[in-house]
Parts: C-alpha cells; sequence; structure tokens
C-alpha cells in the first residue's frame, strides 16, 4: 500500500490519485479528511552522527522515491540556511534531521545520489539543503507538475487537499524555525509536510501523462536539477523596497550606506536584517539626509527606542555617503544587459513594440490552450529578448536556435517556435 492508501485505510475517503481538476481545482469529491498525525508517529530529531548513520543507512535501503523538504528561518535569521531538514521514504519512515547540530549531510546527499527526489517548490529548498550537503541528481517537483498539469492553486496544502483529499495542518508554515528545542507541535507539522508527498508525486505523473506533458515535466525538473547556484545579485541594496521614492545620487548613496552597515550588524547577529533596520528608515533617512544624529533620531524608524549608539552607528553610515565625492555616488537604476522596459518600446522602438504585443498575444493564446500559466509555457524575458533582437534571418531553424541559447527546454522551442515566426513577422514590424 501507498502510504495515502494505508491512512485511509481507517477512513471511508478514496483516494482518486490523479484525476483532472474541477473548475475549483480539486479533484476529489466529498469532505476532505484532516491529517493530524504521522502514522509512525512523530520521529525523534536526529542531532548526533550516530543517529545521522543510522538514517542515513536506512535511507539507502529504502526503496523509491524520497521526499526532502526543509524548513528556514526566513524573517528571523540571517541568510536562508536550513534549520530542519524532513525526509520519508518506503521501508525508511520518515526522518527529521537538525542540521545545526548536524551541519553536514553529505553522506546522506551521497547515499541517496541516483535516488528521485520529491520536493515541493524545489527551487526554494535546494539553495539551503545544497549548503549542508545535499543535492539531487534526479527530482520531481509537486508544485511545477501542478503548474503544468493546470492547477490553479499549487501549495502544498491545497494539492494535498484537491488530489488526494487531505487537509495538512499548515498553522506552523511562518514559525522561527531556529527556535531549540523545537516544540511537540512543530514537528508534528514539519513530518506531516513529507507524508504524503511522494503519492502526490505519483498521482501528478499520472495526470501529466493522462494530458501529455510527462515528457515535458521531466526536462522541467531536469533543468532544475542541473541548474547551477545562481550568481550573487549584483548591488543587493538597490532591492530596499521603497526605493522608488529615491532619485538623486547622493541619496542612493545614504541607501547603500546605511543597507550594506545593516547587512554587517545583521550578519554577526545572526537576525533578519529587518530586525536590525527596517527598509522604510533607510529610505526616510536617504530622503532626509540628516546633518546629526538629533534629526535623524526625528525620523521615523529612528524613535526613542533606538539607542544613542545605534543611533551614531546609522548616522556616521549617512555621514559616509554625504562624504563621497560626485564621482563616488551610485548611478541612478541598475545597469541593464538586457532590453529596456517593455512600457518604453513604443518610444524607442515601435516595429519592436508591435512584434511583443504579437508574441504575447500568441503565447497568451497558446498558455490557454495547454491549460498552464504563460510564464511556464516560456519565460517572458526570454520572449521580450528575442522580440528586442530578433534573428537576422526569421524562419523556424534561427528561432529555434534562439530559443534554446536562452535556455528554453526542447518541448517549448517544439511549441512555441511558431508562434514567434508568426509575431516576428507581425504586420508593420
Amino acid at each position: 500500500m501507498t502510504d495515502a492508501q494505508d491512512t485511509a485505510a481507517d477512513s471511508s475517503l478514496r483516494i482518486p490519485g490523479g484525476t483532472p481538476p474541477d473548475d475549483a481545482g480539486s479533484s476529489v469529491t466529498g469532505a476532505p479528511t484532516p491529517l493530524l498525525e504521522p502514522r509512525e508517529g512523530i520521529p525523534p530529531v536526529v542531532t548526533d552522527e550516530a543517529a545521522l548513520a543510522r538514517v542515513t543507512a536506512a535511507f539507502a535501503a529504502g526503496s523509491g522515491p524520497v521526499a526532502v523538504d526543509a524548513e528556514r528561518a526566513s524573517g528571523y535569521r540571517y541568510g536562508q540556511r536550513a534549520y530542519l531538514v524532513q525526509l520519508r521514504r518506503e521501508g525508511a519512515g520518515s526522518a527529521l534531521i537538525d542540521p545545526v547540530a548536524c551541519p553536514d549531510l553529505s553522506g546522506l546527499g551521497e547515499a541517496l545520489s541516483g535516488v528521485e527526489w520529491v520536493l515541493h517548490a524545489a527551487t526554494q529548498d535546494l539553495p539551503c539543503l545544497r549548503e549542508i550537503g545535499m543535492t539531487p541528481s534526479r527530482l520531481f517537483d509537486t508544485e511545477l507538475a501542478g503548474r503544468l498539469a493546470g492547477f490553479p492553486r499549487v501549495g502544498l496544502g491545497a494539492m494535498v487537499e484537491g488530489v488526494l483529499g487531505y487537509v495538512l495542518e499548515k498553522g506552523h508554515s511562518a514559525v522561527d524555525w531556529s527556535t531549540r528545542p523545537l516544540p511537540e507541535p512543530w514537528l508534528r507539522y514539519a513530518a506531516l509536510d513529507v507524508e504524503l508527498l511522494v503519492d502526490l508525486r505519483d498521482a501528478l505523473e499520472k495526470e501529466l501523462d493522462r494530458q501529455g506533458k510527462l515528457e515535458w515535466a521531466l526536462q522541467e525538473f531536469d533543468a532544475i536539477a542541473t541548474a547551477p547556484p545562481a550568481e550573487p545579485r549584483k548591488d543587493p541594496w538597490r532591492r530596499t523596497s521603497g526605493m522608488h521614492k529615491v532619485r538623486r545620487r547622493r541619496q542612493l548613496a545614504v541607501v547603500r550606506e546605511l543597507w550594506e552597515t545593516r547587512d554587517r550588524i545583521a550578519q554577526r547577529r545572526d537576525v533578519s536584517p529587518g530586525k536590525v533596520l527596517s527598509d522604510a528608515a533607510i529610505v526616510e533617512a536617504a530622503l532626509a539626509l540628516p546633518g546629526n544624529v538629533h534629526a535623524l533620531a526625528a525620523l521615523n524608524g529612528f524613535g526613542h527606542r533606538t539607542g544613542r549608539r545605534q543611533l551614531e552607528q546609522w548616522q556616521t553610515a549617512v555621514d559616509r555617503a554625504r562624504a563621497l565625492p560626485e564621482t563616488a555616488l551610485p548611478q541612478p537604476g541598475q545597469q541593464v544587459t538586457g532590453p529596456p522596459p517593455p512600457r518604453a518600446w513604443a518610444d524607442k522602438d515601435p516595429a519592436a513594440a508591435t512584434r511583443l504585443s504579437a508574441a504575447r498575444t500568441g503565447v497568451s493564446a497558446l498558455a490557454e490552450r495547454l491549460a498552464m500559466p504563460q510564464e511556464n509555457v516560456i519565460s517572458p524575458d526570454t520572449v521580450r529578448r528575442i522580440c528586442w533582437e530578433p534573428p537576422k534571418v526569421v524562419d523556424t531553424g534561427s528561432v529555434e536556435t534562439a530559443l534554446a541559447g536562452y535556455g528554453a527546454r526542447p518541448w517549448q522551442v517544439e511549441l512555441v517556435t511558431p508562434v514567434l515566426v508568426d509575431a516576428l513577422a507581425a504586420k508593420g514590424a
């Protein structure tokens, strides 16, 4: 029996397993059943090398795909490290591992080499798993599978309920997972997140196969598994919320100095940067350009709860920006390597604007026929780049080459090429 079938043995719920979603996005009938407890109970948290070795051996000896999840402490701690790793595999049961106590899980990762990993929204968890030595060679992403299959709601809770007919308790998704010891209700929630993940994978595989989209999904999963780690973002301070209000270069320099000071403090204290100083306060100081601590203390975000020493460190950052020579001030806007924002196309290149409009219309119609989001049919950035700088000779071969060069998968190239060939030849382009 699968986990879902075994769990259902004590209830009257039927497991339909991958029937197509109806208009409401559900593929089950009747009231969903709350999933309240892992089948073997809450497993003990692995916190030492001996326990980790036992879990590694058990999962290496298991069979079939392995469900994997990770919990981070976003909003509480600096960075995106994992604070709990959950796994489940047939023959091994479930495991909860504390990566703070066991920071090197490369042995477990090697034991699962070649095994298909089942994750939900894989790109969110893969960076923190990679940090602790766990990188899959094969994966199945149940969120992405849901998108390709046309489910309107693809969160894990919605998918488990809509496909398998169970309700997952989601009340602890945003808690501080760096808390030690972790409360039992949180551990129960974490274990339940992988309880039915393989069952969900099996049902979605059947549905994708029924729709003729399974090969497309496999290409997408392979692209995720083989993608290199993301490059560090250039000028991350430019993503400060409210930056659209900051227009002068001296003010931009204040944002940069305050952001970088905050980041150093947050990293040293291992807390979320927003807990050190809010984005709103950074922007407020940049706009005001305070000349001293008293003027800074009068601004929103630097009120009476901010100590004198803290105010002085923020004012020092402002003073550094105020003292910079003109040549050292940041330029407004980020350096863009691709085409300009589409809103500017009509003025800069009317023919390109016509091509983009036709391409968007064509991709939208294709996505509707395929019953999936447009961004999963083809990256909007890829469409913009090809429409801004089309091949010198527009034909099937040149467009296929351009799409492949931008990283489109073979299934996307096959489906989107005719749409773009027509768009690039649109009247007025």
